[in-house]
């Protein structure tokens, strides 16, 4: 069994401004058939199986999906599958994309874990459902954390600055600026994924200008992270 995954950036679609190029949400404003054309040009350029997407809502729900659906998972932040050839699509614009295998069962999850999703404990709950649905152990999983936003950019409300530090700890929190890669990190840690099985990736949405960031530029598109098992 081999899993795949990938983190996409802006470029490689045919988006016009202010969503150029490689736009692959629908719910940003921008033309639906050249949404679909990204997301078809995109699976053909990578080999990509049949995708499930999320109607993601900055919650704490987590679906499990057994196959392949023309239209989006409602009202979701998270998605598991034990099915090969069924791939999970998480989309993102300075929230990460946590992508989550467990090789010995043979199980993924494509997490959404924005500030809310994060205070939520999504992470947590994905690897919860893992294991209750099909019995993975966090010690045989990886996970891997696209690029999102990070400290250096991230600055919050002293209201969230503090509801912050009080949740997860003063670690995590420099002045207003709110480090949510290590807390999803740790959070991944503490519940039993090994350390160096967890890969966070080092690019800042809100530096990097090859990826989307809802911060940065407000009206904007989306990248996403894809996981799936070969079948």
């Amino acid at each position: 069994m081999r899993v795949h995954h990938l983190f996409t950036d802006r470029h490689g679609g045919a988006s016009p401004r202010p969503y150029r190029s490689l736009n692959l949400a629908y719910h940003t404003g921008d033309q639906p058939a050249i949404v679909t054309y990204n997301r078809q040009r995109l699976c053909k350029r990578h080999k990509i199986p049949p995708t499930v997407w999320m109607d993601q809502v900055h919650g704490d729900r987590i679906v499990t999906v057994d196959t392949p659906s023309p239209d989006t998972i409602p009202a979701c932040d998270g998605i598991v599958t034990d099915r090969p050839g069924l791939a999970l699509a998480v989309m993102v614009a300075d929230c990460i994309p946590i992508l989550i295998a467990d090789e010995r069962r043979g199980v993924i999850a494509a997490v959404h874990a924005g500030r809310n999703g994060t205070m939520l404990g999504i992470a947590a709950k994905a690897i919860t459902t893992m294991g209750e649905r099909f019995g993975s152990d966090p010690d045989g999983m990886r996970a891997w954390l696209g690029p999102s936003i990070h400290a250096c950019c991230y600055e919050v409300s002293p209201l969230l600055a503090r509801l912050a530090t009080e949740r997860f700890g003063p670690a995590y929190v420099n002045g207003r600026y709110l480090d949510l890669p290590a807390i999803n990190r740790d959070t991944l840690q503490r519940l039993g994924v090994p350390s160096d099985r967890i890969h966070i990736s080092p690019i800042c949405t809100g530096c990097d200008k090859n990826y989307f960031s809802y911060r940065k530029e407000g009206v904007t598109g989306r990248f996403a992270g894809i996981i799936w098992i070969q079948p």
